[in-house]
């Protein structure tokens, strides 16, 4: 009951059966007290639920802990010292994937939806008159062989600005993709210091933009 109450209260799913702060005698978890339960076995203690532990040195390979996550759902970390200090669950794993996953996902749905938008705008000529100056001898087909900043260059031109968001002014929208374009060069240059809340925020807000945009001009008349 002790034990129960603790992973509820706390919406933990499991729980290392110590001795000390060095000397694991097993774990405990929801999975482990169903089990028992199921076969009509005695749950009166964490004893009678107890499964064997798996643990790792704090400076492992988060590749090594992936493996063994993956296996029994969770591992705990041993210090230098000797004592446990926490232990990492499948649930943790899948939230850092998402920390480190989302900008690339929101950049890839942010190109997609820009490709979308200007791919039935245009001719193929004009998309080509996009492409950098110093890169003339690349083929240039349709509009996912433009880069992003190839992008900028062609909605900068104000003829062509007309047919793609006669309705929204142009300079805002332009000084937008060059911050997005400016936080994709980081992203995908792999920057040490990680993408900033303010850059995330900042991608999550422009999808949002692009989507309305999106389903804007396709239900407006004469705007597609």
């Amino acid at each position: 009951e002790a034990a129960c109450t603790l992973m509820m209260g706390h919406d933990y799913s499991q729980l290392p059966v110590m001795h000390g702060e060095r000397s694991v005698k097993g774990m405990i978890s929801w999975k482990s007290i169903g089990s028992r339960l199921a076969l009509e076995c005695n749950c009166v203690t964490v004893q009678d639920c107890m499964e064997p532990h798996h643990e790792l040195p704090e400076d492992a390979s988060m590749f090594d802990a992936l493996a063994v996550i993956a296996a029994h759902d969770s591992v705990l970390v041993r210090s230098r010292e000797n004592t446990i200090t926490g232990l990492v669950t499948a649930a943790d794993i899948s939230e850092q994937f998402h920390l480190l996953a989302e900008p690339f996902l929101l950049l890839q749905e942010i190109e997609n939806r820009i490709r979308a938008l200007i791919e039935t705008r245009f001719t193929v000529e004009e998309l080509a008159s996009a492409r950098d100056p110093a890169d003339q001898d690349r083929a240039v087909t349709e509009v996912s062989d433009l880069t992003f900043g190839e992008y900028v260059r062609l909605l900068e031109e104000p003829g062509r600005w007309q047919r793609f968001g006669p309705h929204l002014d142009r300079k805002s929208f332009t000084d937008q993709l060059k911050r997005i374009r400016d936080i994709r060069n980081d992203v995908m240059h792999f920057d040490t210091d990680g993408i900033t809340d303010v850059a995330l925020d900042e991608l999550r807000r422009f999808r949002r933009f692009l989507d309305q945009l999106q389903r804007l001009t396709t239900t407006v008349p004469g705007t597609a």
